[in-house]
């Protein structure tokens, strides 16, 4: 039986909206998934983790790009035009069209503090991100465990990411509460890793779901960017960056191996790796302080990546072995975390990938925005749905890929079921 929260209408003004309508999505893919007949279905390997089901969640404001400037102006009260040419120009380099938000209007009338340069606000930032992160988990979770049909008292264990909270007992032990998991659910919480903390989630989700027959891991990743929201300031280059890309969100899935007759399979992640570059850890910097998170990124992030994510790749597909013949990387189905488009046209570019290869990653930013750990898993969904469209003369493996604060890569190689 899963347990109804406590709350808070000021946060959540159309949250019923955004449950009803993951549910109905829920609803309508498992029905979907199985009209499809089995014969026409690939196999899982046994004893290999599988996604069995996903659901996303957003918070109520919605963010279009086309009227930021005016609006994000306005609302912090700054009429400098050399920042609003810069957030222009933003707007229209970063590709992304709309976003979801937490920070609202509603949310800096009722704290003026947060649009102060040098205000003290990690407590009231934590006010809001930690009950926004938490229910935004709740609201993916609901529509994950609808998809996979099942009852909540079958997940063993509990995956939380999260680079928007702090506080102890962490928001794993409320999510659990909020959805009536067992008292004795395995939990385990992974804080701040940034962009790649989906796909770390998964690897640890997929170590856990292999080693531990008939398990069920429910991992969840919640982000908003109110604890990176700042005033603009000429010195702070990136802090405006941030307002035309970040976006807030959730997302939740189920993973087991050997899945039952009941339970409806789409990827198989058959393996998973991690890697960081020695010598960048001030590449992508973040520290929090009492004004609350602040970043900052090296000019040269993209070519870093660029240079080392060719041999990365090629070690993560020779693992797909000699049963899959001789893969090139332009034979797989792609999900790629879009930290912004020059990451993506730079792979790109260099792995000579074909026109289209990274469309579901290319249209996730346009959608949602940077997401922050949240955004592959918009990807994976985009990818099910395009895959999906193909049946089996889609392609068979695929490539997941998220890079972070390390500089570290994250991958998964993955088969199509």
């Amino acid at each position: 039986m899963i347990k109804r929260p406590l709350i808070n209408r000021s946060f959540v003004c159309s949250e019923t909206v955004t449950k009803l309508t993951n549910m109905s999505l829920a609803t309508g893919r498992a029905e979907k998934q199985k009209e499809i007949a089995p014969s026409t279905r690939r196999v899982a390997n046994q004893g290999k983790a599988t996604v069995l089901a996903l659901g996303k969640a957003f918070p109520s404001n919605v963010v279009s790009q086309e009227n930021l400037v005016e609006e994000y102006l306005r609302e912090i009260k700054c009429d400098d035009l050399s920042i609003k040419h810069k957030l222009q120009h933003l707007c229209k380099t970063t590709t992304v069209k709309t976003r979801y938000t937490v920070m609202s209007r509603e949310t800096l009338h009722k704290y003026p503090e947060l649009a102060t340069e040098g205000s003290p606000t990690i407590k009231q930032r934590l006010e809001i991100a930690n009950e926004a992160v938490v229910q935004m988990a709740y609201e993916a979770s609901l529509a994950c465990i609808k998809e996979w049909g099942r009852p909540v008292e079958d997940i063993t264990h509990l995956i939380y990411v999260s680079s928007s909270e702090f506080r102890l007992p962490g928001g794993d032990l409320y999510l659990s509460a909020q959805l009536g998991l067992r008292h004795e659910v395995q939990r385990v919480m992974l804080y701040f890793l940034g962009c790649y903390g989906g796909v770390t989630g998964l690897r640890l989700a997929k170590d856990i779901a292999e080693n531990n027959r008939g398990s069920r891991v429910l991992l969840t990743t919640s982000e908003t960017m109110v604890l990176g929201f700042r005033p603009p300031n000429k010195a702070r280059p990136y802090d405006l960056v941030g307002a035309a890309l970040f976006g807030d969100g959730a997302a939740a899935l189920i993973i087991g191996a050997d899945p039952t007759e009941s339970e409806s399979p789409f990827i198989e992640l058959h393996c998973a790796m991690q890697k960081f570059l020695p010598g960048t850890q001030g590449v992508i910097d973040g520290r929090l302080s009492e004004e609350g998170i602040s970043f900052k990124l090296a000019r040269d992030l993209p070519q870093r990546i660029e240079d080392n994510v060719e041999d990365f790749c090629k070690k993560l597909v020779a693992e797909a072995g000699s049963g899959s013949g001789s893969l090139e990387l332009n034979d797989l189905f792609w999900a790629v975390h879009p930290g912004g488009p020059a990451i993506l046209n730079g792979l790109e570019t260099k792995l000579k990938l074909k026109p289209g290869k990274l469309e579901c990653s290319r249209q996730a930013l346009m959608d949602y925005g940077n997401a922050s750990s949240n955004t592959i898993f918009y990807i994976m969904d985009k990818v099910r749905d395009e895959l999906g469209k193909k049946g089996r003369g889609g392609e068979e493996w695929g490539l997941g890929l998220a890079f972070g604060p390390g500089i570290t890569f994250e991958g998964f190689l993955m088969r199509s079921l």
